[in-house]
């Protein structure tokens, strides 16, 4: 079974860009192929690893419901949409690709939850890692798309509503009972900071409020800002750019801490 890493987090906090770091830094390793699920209904997970998508798990299933009446003669629902599921599947050196897309509309889901539950079962098995790239706030634990995964990464940034949106997620994870093994905190977008700089103490509480372990910091970093401006995907940065040599070390301790 494929070691799970989920990163979870307040919109605007950098959820995605530290999924696509830890994507790409674990296809370095070699170890195996690596997949990663874009399960934000606003899919742009794709774009940070710099490959095409062209179609959605949600859009295969808005089109496999209106067309189950005129399939043609031989090819079950089960079978379209398994063909089509891997036509979702953008496959790339070391490193695929499935984006979940948009929820569900007015039709009835069961069955075909099913194929995909299956389906997603099988691909499992065929990797040694997968990133997921979680909706930003709440909403994705509530819907239990967030559970059985070995580390769940919730990433913050220094001020106070983000942190406090990192405690509400790990709050509620305990609530819904969901199969998580193991929860850290990720602070994103540091700035130059001392340990006796205006509003660290400040911080120091908020951080050991969320009842989270800090497992690392990513500092500001400018060669990151500007492939983001540019729309650039984050095989372009530089080997020394600070935020992935930090994204780097973070994810040493936690594959330490309970890797494959």
């Amino acid at each position: 079974m494929a070691f799970t890493i989920g990163v979870a987090g307040k919109g605007g906090v950098g959820k995605t860009t530290v999924a696509g770091l830890i994507a790409r830094l674990l296809t370095e390793r070699g170890e195996g192929p690596v997949l990663a699920i874009d399960a934000d209904p606003n899919t742009n997970f794709h774009q940070v690893l710099g490959l095409h998508l062209e179609q959605t798990i949600g859009e295969l299933r808005e089109e496999t419901l209106k067309k189950i009446k005129d399939l043609p003669a031989g090819i079950s629902k089960n079978q379209y949409l398994e063909y089509g599921l891997q036509q979702c599947l953008v496959e790339d050196t070391g490193i695929d690709l499935l984006a979940m897309g948009r929820g569900e509309g007015p039709f009835c889901y069961c069955a075909v939850n099913h194929v995909l539950r299956r389906y997603m079962d099988l691909l499992n098995k065929n990797y040694t890692y997968i990133v997921l790239d979680n909706e930003a706030g709440l909403e994705h634990l509530s819907r239990r798309t967030t559970q059985n995964i070995d580390v769940l990464l919730i990433v913050s940034d220094a001020f106070p509503i983000a942190l406090q949106a990192a405690a509400r997620i790990h709050k509620l994870a305990d609530e819904l009972k969901l199969h998580i093994d193991q929860r850290f905190l990720v602070l994103n977008h540091l700035r130059d900071v001392t340990p006796s700089g205006p509003g660290m103490e400040n911080m120091r509480q908020s951080i050991a409020q969320t009842g989270l372990t800090l497992v690392g910091e990513i500092p500001r970093d400018e060669a990151l800002f500007r492939l983001s401006l540019e729309c650039k995907p984050l095989g372009e940065l530089p080997l020394s750019s600070p935020a992935r040599l930090a994204m780097k070390a973070i994810l040493e301790k936690v594959l330490k801490r309970g890797g494959p």
